[in-house]
């Protein structure tokens, strides 16, 4: 008889890691560069459109967000949004490459408290004791910093504000250059940009303050020119669709292209 050398087969080797298998993107991060990827693509397809978009009857309904129709003040704002959109996208995908999630910001709630009792009053400094000196006011920034067609950061500067800033001001920025408002956008798009805003240290109150601004000083703006209309006040959501060609959120379209069209 001849001996059984069959052997039992071995275990499979433990799973390895995939050579140049990345880690999944920590799930704020993802949100916000989901929520970038759609702002750089708005910003770039209106940059790219403004001036066919500026010789139509319907560009009061864009330029009202700008609160002007000048052109070279929108596109100013449009690329001070792009530049600062893709210095977000920089430090969010550096920080998705260390592991590294974004966290939410702990508002405070005001709370009444009693005020404190006057403190009694300081005794006046002896005649051979100088006064202390009062610390010198703060220097105030230059007039129209907040203009990008008299101030444009670098992107060495675009870059130092996003790290020291709240990731949700950020978007509230990139927002108010835009001129993203809630008529323009899908309610899913623009639910997602106000819980980014809110809960990662943006105000949304300071973009609506803004929206409102800028359409009173457009409305200032078109009562100086006599051939001007209102309509733009008065479009209903379909309507501003229509303008627009798309809704933010959804793919950028066109309105000057033709569509496709197959064979008779």
């Amino acid at each position: 008889m001849e001996a059984d050398t069959t052997q039992p087969p071995s275990p499979p080797d433990p799973p390895q890691d995939q050579p140049g298998k990345t880690a999944p993107v920590p799930e704020y991060i993802a949100a916000f560069l989901h929520a970038v990827d759609i702002l750089i693509g708005y910003g770039r397809h209106l940059l790219d459109t403004v001036h066919r978009r500026a010789s139509t009857p319907t560009f009061p309904a864009i330029a009202a967000g700008f609160g002007t129709a000048n052109l070279s003040t929108i596109m100013a704002h449009l690329n001070r949004g792009i530049l600062r959109a893709e210095a977000l996208q920089r430090f969010l995908l550096a920080r998705a490459a260390a592991g590294r999630d974004i966290k939410m910001v702990i508002r405070r709630i005001r709370t009444t408290e009693p005020q404190p009792a006057p403190a009694d009053p300081q005794p006046e400094p002896p005649a051979d004791q100088p006064a202390r000196r009062k610390a010198a006011p703060r220097l105030s920034l230059p007039p129209g910093h907040d203009d990008p067609e008299f101030f444009m950061p670098t992107q060495e500067e675009f870059d130092l504000q996003v790290r020291r800033r709240a990731v949700g001001r950020t978007i509230a920025e990139i927002c108010g250059d835009l001129a993203v408002v809630p008529g323009l956008c899908t309610p899913a798009c623009w639910n997602g940009l106000f819980e980014l805003m809110h809960y990662f240290g943006g105000k949304v109150a300071t973009v609506m303050q803004e929206k409102y601004d800028r359409e009173q000083a457009f409305i200032q703006e078109q009562n100086k020119k006599p051939d001007s209309t209102w309509e733009w006040m008065r479009l209903k959501p379909d309507e501003l669709r229509q303008v627009l060609g798309f809704f933010i959120g959804e793919p950028p379209v066109d309105p000057f292209e033709a569509p496709a069209t197959g064979p008779p």
